[in-house]
């Protein structure tokens, strides 16, 4: 029964992987804004609206700081931590005297951090504005600009897109460097029709850098924690294997028939058992025929195993793993062992050598009455790769 078990959850981990990548493959873009009296949160909702008009994008519209207006009080507060974690970031503010607000200024202030680890290089970004009575605007918007320049951003312009639909008798926020309203002007309610029209058309536009970008941008990859691993050097994982005396064994030649791996997407499934030169390493359950200490050795080389079959599945570059996903760990124990998480370590703590960052996953572990081959220990693992 325990077996059964076993294998159920382990399928159902996998299928909610499946899910959750599923889910996340949408570009995300961040729509990051200060907005006193709600006319940057119009505009926000503008740009919004169109970086998810194709259906393949998803915007999330946060605020740098929390505010007391009752539009806003629904939206979450970002944290500059954060900001790495997406394909593109649309900046929107209300020009403060030919400047970026206060608010946002003392925000941006707060990326030393992110400029010194070159966390947003690449990172394509756009702005729009709230701009009064309109003086000034150009200015703002490139005070913004220089900011973001800084950090190595890639900037998207509005350009003159769209000025041939807007209504030309009265006053209008369109600049070349991104949208603006002209808050102030009260001859008609702001965002006008035509700025509201500018703004969606900016997040079309956006959306589709921002999507073009993704998966290219500076070869970096981002980890939830926000530490950025630096894949340029092609042989920095077999340098990491040389230094650590690792050596990958030959394949394991399927039992069945089955493949080695399957690829689904950018995932790759792979199980593997304790095999060691076509044998099994000292078969038999913990506690009666094998001790703990040979446990942990065959899962030294199932884990090996398993990344040997990675190794193939990648064509010998290694670097193209992206992250470990999931790792699931199950061991041939005896009814009342509970250990599983001490015997497992040994697996996880070498896939984190290895892929440093990129190797911290999901887990899971549990105990079996019996297992294929009596092996002492069988691996599932989910990869992720280019």
């Amino acid at each position: 029964m325990r077996k059964i078990y076993a294998s159920f959850m382990g399928v159902i981990l996998m299928l909610m992987t499946n899910f959750t990548m599923a889910q996340d493959h949408k570009t995300q873009v961040l729509i990051l804004i200060h907005s006193d009296h709600g006319g940057t949160y119009e505009l926000a909702k503008e740009v919004a609206k169109g970086v998810e008009r194709s259906g393949k994008s998803r915007a999330v519209v946060k605020l740098v700081k929390k505010s007391s207006n009752p539009k806003l009080s629904g939206l979450a507060v970002a944290t500059v931590e954060e900001l790495p974690n997406y394909d593109g970031i649309a900046f929107g503010s209300p020009v403060y005297f030919g400047n970026i607000s206060t608010a946002m200024s003392e925000f941006l202030a707060k990326t030393v951090d992110l400029w010194s680890k070159h966390a947003l290089q690449g990172m394509p970004a756009t702005v729009f504005m709230s701009a009064g009575s309109g003086a000034g605007r150009e200015l703002a918007m490139q005070s913004f600009w220089n900011t973001l320049a800084v950090h190595g951003m890639i900037l998207a312009p509005m350009g003159i897109q769209g000025n041939d639909k807007i209504d030309q008798s009265i006053p209008q926020g369109n600049t070349v460097l991104g949208t603006t309203s002209l808050a102030s002007l009260t001859n008609t309610e702001r965002p006008s029709k035509s700025e509201r029209y500018l703004a969606e058309l900016q997040g079309i536009s956006f959306a589709k850098v921002a999507a073009g970008l993704v998966g290219i941008r500076d070869n970096r990859e981002r980890s939830k924690n926000d530490k950025i691993t630096d894949l340029d050097d092609k042989q920095s994982v077999n340098q990491r294997l040389e230094e650590k005396h690792i050596v990958l064994p030959k394949i394991p030649q399927p039992a069945g028939n089955y493949h080695p791996y399957v690829r689904s997407g950018n995932l790759v499934f792979i199980n593997q058992v304790a095999l060691k030169d076509g044998k099994i390493f000292k078969p038999g359950k913990l506690g009666v025929e094998v001790s703990e200490q040979e446990v942990k050795k065959a899962t030294e080389i199932t884990m090996l195993n398993v990344l040997s079959v990675l190794n193939d599945a990648v064509d010998g570059d290694l670097n193209r793993v992206k992250r470990c996903v999931q790792l699931t760990g199950i061991f041939n124990t005896e009814d009342h062992y509970s250990k599983h998480a001490d015997l497992m370590n040994v697996a996880s703590n070498l896939v984190v050598t290895i892929f440093d960052d990129n190797g911290k996953h999901a887990r899971a572990t549990f105990g079996a009455a019996s297992l294929p081959l009596n092996s002492s220990v069988e691996i599932q693992a989910v990869f992720e790769i280019d």
